[in-house]
């Protein structure tokens, strides 16, 4: 976890800062929007979207929610995006404006307020190449080597500031080069990211019988001065065994490929990274005063990730396989948690949707991961399908990370209602995943149901039940222990929905509140929601008591502490 580095790098002020060049290509994009739009105001095409969120914090010591600047003396919160984009003859170009007051996105335990321009570029086809200057986002492959994203959840934001080319060879295959610093908030990393793919489309059989879609990844990240001089620091620090020779310039390469034979898939790719440095949590040092965990070190690293897929005749199977070691490639190899990221290993779990199906979700190892994923759908009639899906999780010695099981049968009654239910079962290494020391392996047990009854053409009623037992240690439940969850939601086409549900510790754990005299408490967490759609726009108003838990976006997690407030939200597109 490593809070302490972390804090340190999330309030440092260049982050907060616009650079006079960034204030210049602003000016800039600005101007070309402007006379872009006086000059083809018939012609040109403007789209855009909108998004914001307003929390307001409500204290409630007994199930966490305090000892944070927005409980103690701020209680508002808010987040807001901007984007627009402007389209003419060939010419694209974009802005977007971020806005944060006292918000907790970027990191729950902390306030962060800055407002500018999140993102700009401009963009144009010159015959069979594309230039794009600005803001990019981007991968290659499925991005195990590269790959610049936005996940708003969490505040991801790791687009390239530079420049691309995309040269189209033919129909089918094309070059693309990038080089530029890799964005944070409001201002860039001072070390370089370049690369290069080459991708294509082979047909060798009859039309939809035998393709192949080959391509190959380069990229190239060079740390700066600043940078360096960081290492060299730390490693002073550090006994001579412990020590190693530093380099500027780390090069990783991926070759990828999709297989299309008939009905089946093939997806596999095979990444390889010099050596470069990273932080191992779990290394021995070497101390005058003897041995501890957690030291910097520098080695090569590796990933291979297969996916094999069939679809035909109501069946539906796709095997899943992954190995990493050693793959963690940031910017700057002293960021922790998710800041940084050059790169985005697949996850290798099921992407669950309901609320206690959800509870437990494993980040992605970038150090060392074996992994693997089954998951089938069988359709036995119009109106009922099958699914199972499996997935393992582990280290190279085999010791367990991660183990699920999650069933699921979905029936149909003509066009009147519709149930879903099925039961998960899961293994979940909370030392590893969320760095809690001493705790046993979680085990849980969730039978669920979901029933869909539709009243009418415009009205409809969704009710969800589900229920987690947890495994014991001497007596004692794992982590919070059991939960009941409970859900009703009402929907009135085509404006309205309000939902009404409430999660209940009915059988409180280890990590569960206590009262005066030490009794664990079985407490409620409900939740009211109304949302209204009106066209293109979503308005949502809701009143939320959220436990703590872990908070996942694509493999990507993070540890977040209860909440206690009212939230508002709202969207638009035009």
């Amino acid at each position: 976890m490593r809070s302490s580095l972390y804090l340190t790098l999330l309030l440092t002020k260049d982050y907060c800062t616009i650079s006079k060049a960034m204030k210049h290509s602003i000016i800039f994009i600005i101007t070309v929007l402007f006379f872009t739009q006086v000059e083809a105001q018939e012609t040109g095409r403007l789209s855009g979207g909108f998004q914001a969120r307003a929390n307001v914090f409500l204290r409630d010591s007994l199930i966490g929610a305090d000892e944070i600047p927005q409980y103690d003396n701020e209680f508002v919160g808010a987040e807001a995006w901007l984007d627009l984009a402007y389209s003419f003859k060939g010419f694209t170009a974009g802005v977007r404006f971020d806005l944060f007051n006292n918000s907790n996105l970027l990191n729950p335990n902390i306030s962060y307020t800055a407002q500018g321009l999140g993102r700009y570029y401009i963009s144009k086809d010159i015959g069979k190449l594309n230039l794009t200057a600005g803001h990019i986002y981007d991968q290659i492959g499925s991005g195990i080597i590269y790959r610049a994203y936005e996940a708003r959840p969490q505040l991801i934001d790791n687009a390239l500031l530079g420049v691309r080319g995309i040269y189209k060879i033919s129909d089918d295959w094309s070059l693309k080069a990038f080089t530029g610093r890799q964005k944070i908030l409001f201002d860039t990393y001072t070390p370089t990211i370049k690369g290069v793919s080459l991708e294509g489309f082979l047909q060798l059989g009859a039309e939809d019988q035998l393709s192949l879609a080959p391509g190959f990844g380069f990229v190239n990240r060079t740390l700066s001065d600043e940078v360096v001089d960081k290492i060299v620091g730390i490693l002073k620090g550090y006994q001579d065994v412990d020590r190693f020779d530093l380099a500027y310039n780390t090069y990783s390469a991926s070759f990828y490929n999709t297989l299309n034979v008939g009905p089946i898939v093939w997806y596999t790719e095979a990444a390889y990274k010099t050596p470069d440095v990273y932080f191992d949590a779990f290394a021995i040092r070497t101390d005058l005063a003897g041995t501890s965990l957690g030291k910097y070190v520098r080695e090569s690293g590796t990933v291979f990730y297969n996916s094999l897929s069939y679809a035909g005749n109501g069946l539906g199977i796709t095997l899943e396989g992954k190995r990493t070691e050693r793959f963690n490639f940031r910017i700057d190899p002293t960021l922790v948690t998710n800041l940084g990221l050059v790169n985005f290993i697949p996850p290798m779990n099921r992407e669950n949707t309901y609320r206690l199906t959800t509870r437990y979700q494993p980040a992605t190892q970038d150090i060392e991961e074996l992994a693997f994923q089954a998951d089938l759908k069988y359709r036995v009639k119009k109106n009922l399908t099958l699914g199972v899906n499996m997935s393992n999780i582990t280290d190279f010695d085999y010791n367990l990370l991660y183990r699920e099981l999650y069933t699921e049968v979905v029936y149909k009654y003509k066009r009147k209602w519709q149930m879903t239910t099925g039961v998960q079962v899961q293994r979940y290494n909370q030392e590893i995943y969320e760095a809690k020391s001493e705790v046993p392996i979680v085990e849980t047990l969730v039978p669920y149901l979901d029933f869909l009854y539709k009243v009418d053409r415009k009205k409809s009623i969704r009710t969800e039940l589900q229920y987690m037992f947890t495994g014991d240690k001497d007596g004692v439940k794992h982590d919070f222990g059991d939960w009941l969850f409970a859900q009703v939601e009402l929907t009135l086409a085509p404006h309205w929905s309000i939902v009404l549900s409430d999660m209940y510790n009915t059988d409180p754990g280890k990590e569960s509140p206590t009262d005066s005299n030490g009794d664990k408490l079985s407490l409620h967490y409900p939740r009211f929601d109304v949302y209204y759609v009106n066209n293109s726009n979503r308005y949502s108003l809701s009143y939320i008591k959220q436990v703590e838990g872990v908070v996942c976006t694509g493999g990507i997690c993070r540890l977040e502490p209860a909440f206690s407030g009212v939230r508002f939200e709202v969207s638009s597109v035009f």
